[in-house]
């Protein structure tokens, strides 16, 4: 199956031999280049631990190797706001 952008990957020396310290990828684009069977060029960041993206980047790898974990957003909680409220505002004292 093909990634699809928004997903997460664990990429690993199974997708590559370049990736011998696995990372946590979000795909922004899957490429249509051609390149040998099997193989995809994919844009996205590179994530922390946490989920938050610290590279840009365009990596070339099997898709045979990628494994999906789960979506970003289960990575790190999200903050919900209900419509209409707004954080109060510290005063600022002039001096």
């Amino acid at each position: 199956m093909l990634p699809r952008s928004g997903d997460v990957l664990h990429v690993t020396r199974a997708a590559s031999v370049q990736f011998a310290e696995p990372l946590l990828f979000r795909v922004i684009r899957v490429h249509d280049w051609p390149t040998y069977d099997g193989w995809i060029w994919l844009d996205g960041y590179e994530l922390n631990a946490a989920g938050d993206a610290v590279e840009r980047r365009s990596i070339f790898v099997q898709v045979s190797g990628l494994r999906q974990v789960h979506p970003s957003a289960e990575l790190r909680p999200r903050t919900l706001r209900r419509a209409g409220t707004m954080s109060a505002a510290v005063p600022v004292r002039a001096g």
